[in-house]
């Protein structure tokens, strides 16, 4: 059974908390990977990327505005991976849909820990925003809310929002949901804070530590399909 086929009452794993904290831990840990090793970028989100950019192409800097577009350009490569994966033709094809953005992450990230120190920060930074992309587009459900494991701005946004309603309406079930975005708020912190010091450390070989993490991630989903004839819940 795939993962379109689960019923309803049934959270998947691609949609659990505990894997929503691992890939968001992944998100900070990458985002203060690239800051430590890459001077100072963030390769996660494109906000950045676009600003400056634009900042360049008003001052008629238009040889380094043009230096932004490799991870722009790669960002959008990695949404187009993702949905081209998931679709239905393909899943014929490539059954565990989920899983397999997950290998194709781990993949990446563990060949940019082979690379030598002094390459061109677009030779690291320019493969995790494509990994970011495929990440951030894959994983957008975080049990029955929208969110985002790359960044914490629109996650920040929801728990402010559940706790509004707790408060003022009584909500009970805003109080779950304010404990899930504050669960992945401090996986994210947790993995920006993990991944400062392992790459003062390490350096460059640092995000291997990342590629375990997905590994673990990846993990989750083949012991839930071991469970699946005991418990009937499905991924």
């Amino acid at each position: 059974m795939t993962d379109s086929e689960v019923p309803k009452s049934t959270v998947v794993t691609s949609e659990s908390v505990r894997l929503g904290v691992l890939l968001a831990a992944v998100g900070g840990f990458l985002d203060a990977y690239t800051f430590v090793t890459r001077d100072g970028v963030f390769a996660n989100a494109q906000t950045a990327n676009v600003i400056l950019s634009g900042i360049d192409m008003a001052s008629g800097q238009w040889r380094s505005a043009l230096g932004y577009l490799p991870p722009l350009v790669a960002f959008v490569l990695g949404v187009f991976t993702a949905e081209f994966i998931s679709r239905p033709v393909v899943a014929r094809i490539v059954r565990r849909p989920v899983r397999a953005v997950l290998i194709i992450e781990i993949l990446v990230i563990a060949i940019i820990g082979f690379l030598p120190d002094s390459v061109p920060n677009a030779f690291v930074t320019v493969p995790i925003s494509f990994v970011a992309a495929v990440q951030v587009t894959t994983f957008r459900v975080l049990v029955d809310s929208a969110y985002n494991t790359t960044m914490t701005t629109g996650n920040l946004r929801s728990l402010s929002q559940a706790l509004f309603h707790r408060i003022a309406n009584g909500d009970r079930a805003a109080s779950t949901r304010a404990v899930n975005f504050g669960s992945v708020i401090l996986g994210f912190v947790t993995g920006a804070i993990l991944g400062a010091g392992m790459s003062e450390v390490l350096e460059n070989r640092a995000v291997w530590v990342a590629a375990g993490m997905l590994l673990v991630a990846l993990t989750l989903f083949v012991i839930d399909e071991w469970r699946i004839p005991r418990v009937e819940h499905p991924l």
